[in-house]
């Protein structure tokens, strides 16, 4: 796997000299910068705390190359050793999701819809293995052609099930027999969602859908979205949609989504709450999703109100089950138990037409005093920021928090003020100098990784030269995100990415403000699986992660395991830490065979880049 790796850097820096030449090369070149020493100006250092030059020059990049020439001759030259790789998963976990084993929750007892949640175990000896592709599978088109079309081979559906879809989201039309195209214009109930999206607007007030940022919602949490065409169109509109489903074995419209490149996660709210803080999303969407709300008492519409902000809007689209040309009766709506739930909540009925309802939630906390005697309570909440799948609660979340502002209050300008933040618990200079640290660890990071990932990547043999922005990085996720700042930064450079920023479970909780900055977020404890499919990212980015994982004494390569399961056939890793936990990192990427690179950042500092990248294994 080295010498693969070494192979595309000399397609990318030149003819494979012979080896006598190349290493007399080797030796005299080092002597040269031994002599007049580094020239070059600082990289990235991994602390956000500590701002530096990150411009790589000519000069940097052949004493980098040199370096790694000399290692990995040295390497060859002494036979050196290597942990045994891990073994290939049977076909049967080709598509294997842990914690979301339903024959195993129904036979631990779980039931009435609780089986379909999230269980987890420890790993054995006998899981620690690598889920391969699927045969069929192949690399995804690059953004935005893979947001239209993708290959049928890279998810497990079968044409029954996305013919017989009847979600209003849900248009699919099979190109040819290894494609999926979707076209979100055709066959939906309000001639398209972009009709659909203006009707929401102008039910709540507004001209256009355009207007909806300027109105407050910039983010939107669209519950069982089936196949994404609604969270497709409003990302055109700078508005971050994630979609949250169930697990399904089949047919799932969050593995369906995610191939698109749309954000999107498995989770339910059937017993326990969603892994997001109190008064996260600005509006909340539910198309024929296929929940009856007033069951249990009303705890899942509860539990929307919960992650709902003041001001915000729940909306509700139920179509009928007459298909066209169907001699059925339309199907009949009673809200009759949903009046009584939401009088109790303090939301407004904004508009009706057709079978879209629309609610407002209160921003004004006198409300709650004024309903009837017998209503829903107000929680009694010490922190209404920590949220890990704990179990629904009875009661009416966030109302004693700072965050308490209608969406319709709050400035639309990116940049927060100094108010803002603290509201937040974040100082000011803290976070300008999280800001320009990442401003320039994204020029490094795309100076850095240009030549091995975007346009000069080496071709796969019949593929063409992709043109700007057509790249093969769509989907990021930051796994140890502190303020969002990757994420913002990848914004700025107008880079075609989204980001799933995950705050560690055991870390300062900064999700609230990442959510209010109008991006994907949520908290995840890494000593657990993600809530995802596999081969779902193509590039994982993590600073301080591995030194804060090794303190909570979790398993290691279980973590590189779950990993290299959520990242797709030549996706890319990139790991900032300190030089023994990057040593370590190194030989577990081998043992899942990764290739990888140490990237020595000559800044002064103890961090180390660790640059990865996964082979299609296709035994």
């Amino acid at each position: 796997m080295r010498s693969s790796l070494l192979n595309k850097l000399w397609m990318i820096f030149g003819p494979k000299p012979k080896l006598n030449w190349l290493i007399l090369t080797v030796i005299t070149v080092l002597a040269l910068i031994t002599l007049f020493g580094s020239s070059s100006s600082n990289a990235i250092d991994s602390s956000p705390r500590r701002p530096a030059s990150l411009i790589y020059t000519n000069y940097r990049r052949i004493k980098e190359r040199v370096a790694v020439d000399y290692l990995e001759l040295k390497s060859v030259s002494s036979g050196g050793s290597r942990q045994k790789e891990l073994g290939l998963c049977g076909k049967e976990r080709e598509n294997y999701v842990p914690c979301h084993n339903v024959t195993a929750n129904l036979l631990s007892g779980f039931e009435q819809g609780e089986e379909l949640d999230r269980h987890c175990k420890l790993l054995t000896e006998e899981d620690r293995c690598l889920v391969r592709p699927p045969k069929e599978y192949k690399i995804p088109l690059r953004w935005p052609s893979g947001r239209d079309i993708i290959w049928s081979g890279n998810v497990k559906i079968t044409k029954d099930q996305f013919l017989s879809s009847g979600s209003m989201t849900k248009r699919l039309m099979l190109l040819e027999e290894n494609q999926i195209a979707f076209h979100s214009e055709d066959g939906l109930i309000f001639d398209g969602v972009k009709d659909y999206s203006r009707q929401i607007a102008e039910m709540i007030g507004l001209g256009s859908d355009t207007e909806l940022p300027q109105a407050g919602v910039r983010t939107i949490l669209d519950i069982n979205c089936g196949f994404g065409s609604f969270g497709a169109h409003l990302l055109s509109l700078k508005i971050m949609a994630v979609c949250v489903a169930a697990y399904e074995a089949t047919g799932s419209q969050v593995q369906l989504a995610l191939e698109r490149g749309l954000p999107a996660m498995i989770g339910n709210f059937i017993a326990r709450q969603l892994p997001y803080p109190s008064l996260s999303y600005d509006m909340i969407h539910c198309a024929q999703c296929g929940i009856i709300w007033d069951e249990k008492d009303g705890m899942f519409l509860i539990e929307v109100d919960r992650v709902l902000k003041p001001g915000g809007y729940f909306v509700l689209t139920s179509p009928t089950s007459k298909l066209p040309g169907s001699s059925r009766e339309k199907k009949r709506i009673t809200l009759n138990p949903m009046e009584e739930l939401t009088q109790q909540l303090c939301w407004t009925l904004l508009a009706q037409q057709d079978e879209t309802f629309i609610w407002q939630k209160t921003a004004d906390l006198d409300c709650y005093a004024s309903r009837k005697q017998h209503a829903i309570q107000l929680c009694k909440e010490a922190d209404d920021t920590q949220s890990y799948y704990k179990p629904l609660v009875p009661c009416i979340s966030g109302t004693s928090s700072k965050r308490w502002i209608a969406i319709q209050n709050k400035s639309f300008d990116s940049e927060f003020s100094s108010a803002e933040l603290e509201i937040h618990g974040v100082q000011p200079d803290e976070f300008y100098e999280d800001m320009h640290f990442w401003r320039s660890a994204v020029d490094n990071y795309w100076s850095l990784l240009t030549p091995l990932i975007f346009s000069d990547h080496p071709k796969r043999p019949g593929d063409e030269d992709p043109l700007p922005p057509y790249n093969m990085i769509r989907n990021v996720m930051d796994m140890s995100s502190n303020y969002g700042g990757l994420n913002a930064a990848l914004l700025e450079e107008k880079k075609s990415v989204w980001v799933m920023n995950v705050v560690p479970a055991r870390a300062s909780n900064a999700l609230p403000l990442i959510l209010e900055r109008g991006f994907a977020g949520v908290m995840h404890d890494w000593c657990e699986p993600f809530p995802t499919y596999p081969r779902t990212y193509d590039l994982l980015h993590a600073n301080g992660l591995l030194s804060q994982f090794i303190s909570e004494r979790c398993s290691m390569i279980d973590l590189f395991l779950e990993m290299d399961r959520i990242l797709r056939p030549e996706g890319w890793v990139i790991l900032s830490d300190t030089v023994g936990t990057i040593e370590m990192a190194r030989t577990l990427a081998t043992q899942v065979r990764w290739e990888a690179r140490i990237i020595d950042l000559q800044n002064g500092s103890d961090q180390r880049l660790l640059v990865c990248q996964k082979l299609f294994l296709k035994k």
